[in-house]
Order: C-alpha cells, then structure tokens, then sequence
C-alpha cells in the first residue's frame, strides 16, 4: 500500500477533526438538560408513555421541550401514532377522549417536573417535527 503524501495526510487530519468536532456537538447534551431528562424518564407515568416527552435545550431559564400536539397536525393523526388501538376511533367517542386525556396529562406531569427545577422559570413547547415525520405525519406549519 503506497504512503500519503504529506499534504493529504494533513487534509485528512483537519477533515478528522471537524467530524468529530461535528459528532461532538450534535451528541453534547449540558448537565442541566441531561439531569432533566433523566427525571423525566425516571417518572413512571412520563417515563413509560409511549411518546418520550424531553428537554431539548435550555435558554435563559426558559427550558424547549418536545411535543407531538400542534394545530399543525390533527390530534386524531397524533394519537392514531402513540396509541395505535385506537383505531379510527371516532373524536367524539369516550375513548378517544380518554387517550386524548391520557397524552395532555402526561405532558403537563413532564412540564411540572422540569418546573420543579430552581434554575427554570419556565417551559416553551416545540413541535417535534421529526417525530412526526418518522411516524408519516407532515406538519401543516
């Protein structure tokens, strides 16, 4: 196998670093956000639901965390995905309005634990768009 030339060598080393410089910032999580989701997943209503509500980041006490509830996407749609015996449970039906319950309760539970926090002020909801479109949903929005 013939050697590298010394400049090929040296472009490989930079192209290395900026990928791992790149991996280490998509994967780096702050203390604060992973100390958060870890409560989170450690809460046995929150933890064991099957949509995995978290702390994405943390700006100026105002702690963004995933959601799949917006006016973007019809509830019915979502909670079809989380809760696939739903069916085609009719909106009006006690069922659907059951699982429709079940979702914004366990979602104001996660919001209250990470409001437990002494350094959060506050919870600002995102909609998890690739959540969605992992479960073939397309946001209107």
């Amino acid at each position: 196998m013939a050697e590298l030339d010394r400049g090929t060598k040296i472009y490989a080393s930079v192209l290395l670093a900026i990928t791992l410089g790149l991996a280490f910032l998509a994967l780096y999580q702050p203390p604060q956000v992973s100390r958060l989701n870890d409560l989170l997943q450690a809460d046995e209503q929150v933890g064991n639901f099957p949509y995995a509500f978290r702390v994405l980041r943390i700006d100026k006490g105002i702690a963004i965390m995933s959601t799949p509830r917006s006016s973007a996407v019809p509830v019915a749609q979502v909670l079809g995905k989380i809760f696939p015996d739903l069916g085609n449970a009719d909106p009006a039906s006690s069922r659907f309005q059951a699982f429709q319950d079940k979702l914004a309760s366990t979602q104001k539970r996660a919001k209250a634990i990470v409001l437990k926090d002494p350094e959060v002020k506050g919870v600002r909801w995102e909609l998890d768009r690739d959540w969605l479109m992992q479960h073939g949903l397309k946001p209107t929005l």
